[in-house]
C-alpha cells in the first residue's frame, strides 16, 4: 500500500506546485511572482500528504461517526440560534447576533464531533450495516476473544454445529492475536499462528455467522474492559478460557461460555461392565498390559492387550479410578474390533 501511495503523493505534489506555476502564467500581473506561486503550490501540496500522513489509521467509521457529530451540532445550533433567545438582539446589534451564532455553531460543531468520536463503538451499534442484518432478525450473538481462537476447540464444535449463534469477533482481537503471531517469542508465535489456522477454519465452516466487528482499543490493558463492553453493549455472549475476563464479565451481569466446563460435561460417564472401543498405542507397566487413551484424556489399561498395539479394541472396564488428569480406567480384552 505504501509503496503505491507515494507516486501518487509525488504526483499531487508536483501538481500543485504546477497549479502555483499556471495562475501566474494566466494573470499576466503575477508573472513576476512565478517563482513564489509555484513555491506556495508546492507547500500547499506538501501541507495536504502532510495531513494524509497524520490522518493514517483513521477508518471510515470514524468518518462517519465525525459526520454524525457534524451534522448533530449543526442542527443544534441552528435550532438554539433560531430560538426567541436571538429576536430581540438581531433587532438592535445585527453584528453582535452573527458572531454570537458563529460562535454556537463552532462551539456545537466541536462538542459533536468530539463526542461523536468518544462514543464511535455506541454510534455504530445503532447502524444496522454493523450488525450485518436488520434490526427486527433476532439473532444470538457471541463475542470470541483471543483466547479462545488460541485455545483451537472453538472451530470444531462449530464445525459439529452445536454454536447456532454468530461469532463476532472484534478488529482488536485480530490486531492482539497478529501481534502474537509476530513474537520473536517462539512459544508465542506458535500459539498465535494456531489462533490464526483457527480463525481461517471458522471462515471455512459453512453456514456459520462469522463477523469481525470494526471496534479499536487505544491501550492493550483496555482489551478485556473493552471485550466485556461489547458483550454488554450488544447483549452478547462472551466465548473465552481467561478465568479472569470470565470473572470480569460474570460480575457485569453478562453470561459467558466456558470451553473447559463443556469439556468436562461432555466426558463419558464409564462404570464397571460398560464396554468401550480404545485404540492402544503403547505397553503398559505390567507384563501383557497395553495403553490407550478416551477422547476426553482419560487412560486405558487393558490386560492382555499387548499383542494388539496399534489396533482398536473392545475391552469390558474392570475398575475406575479418578486421578489428576482425568480417570483412569482398567479394562480386559473382549474382542478385537477391525
Amino acid at each position: 500500500m505504501e509503496k503505491t501511495l507515494l507516486p501518487i503523493r509525488l504526483v499531487f505534489v508536483a501538481l500543485c506546485a504546477a497549479v502555483g506555476w499556471l495562475i501566474c502564467y494566466s494573470i499576466k500581473e503575477w508573472d513576476a511572482y512565478r517563482l513564489l506561486a509555484t513555491s506556495i503550490g508546492l507547500l500547499i501540496g506538501l501541507l495536504v500528504v502532510l495531513v494524509d500522513i497524520l490522518l493514517k489509521g483513521f477508518s471510515l467509521r470514524g468518518l462517519s461517526a465525525i459526520t454524525f457529530g457534524l451534522a448533530v451540532g449543526a442542527l443544534v445550533a441552528f435550532f438554539i440560534s433560531s430560538s426567541p433567545l436571538f429576536e430581540y438582539a438581531s433587532s438592535n446589534d445585527p453584528q453582535t447576533v452573527y458572531l454570537l451564532r458563529l460562535a454556537l455553531f463552532l462551539i456545537c460543531s466541536y462538542l459533536g464531533t468530539v463526542i461523536a468520536l468518544r462514543g464511535k463503538d455506541e454510534f455504530n451499534l445503532v447502524i444496522p450495516y454493523v450488525r450485518f442484518v436488520p434490526h427486527e432478525v433476532e439473532v444470538p450473538l457471541v463475542v470470541v476473544d483471543t483466547s479462545a481462537l488460541i485455545d483451537g476447540r472453538v472451530a470444531k464444535i462449530c464445525e459439529a454445529g452445536f454454536i447456532n449463534a454468530a461469532l463476532i469477533i472484534p478488529r482488536f482481537v485480530l490486531d492482539e492475536l497478529q501481534r502474537v503471531a509476530d513474537s520473536p517469542d517462539p512459544l508465542r508465535q506458535t500459539r498465535g499462528r494456531r489462533g490464526l489456522d483457527v480463525l481461517n477454519d471458522l471462515r471455512r465452516i459453512r453456514n456459520l455467522d462469522l463477523r469481525i466487528h470494526e471496534s479499536e482499543v487505544s491501550k492493550r490493558q483496555d482489551v478485556d474492559a473493552k471485550l466485556v463492553f461489547l458483550a454488554q453493549s450488544m447483549r452478547a455472549k462472551l466465548l473465552t478460557t481467561d478465568y479472569n475476563l470470565a470473572k470480569m464479565a460474570e460480575f457485569h451481569g453478562i453470561p459467558w461460555l466456558n470451553l473447559n466446563n463443556l469439556a468436562t460435561a461432555l466426558r463419558q460417564e464409564l462404570a464397571i461392565g460398560d464396554t468401550l472401543e480404545v485404540s492402544l498405542v503403547k505397553a503398559g507397566k505390567e507384563e501383557g498390559q497395553a495403553v490407550g487413551f478416551l477422547d476426553d484424556g482419560s487412560m486405558v489399561v487393558v490386560t492382555a492387550g499387548r499383542p494388539f498395539i496399534g489396533r482398536r479394541i473392545a475391552a469390558e472396564i474392570t475398575s475406575v479410578l479418578p486421578s489428576a488428569g482425568g480417570k483412569m480406567v482398567f479394562a480386559r480384552l473382549v474382542a478385537e474390533t477391525v
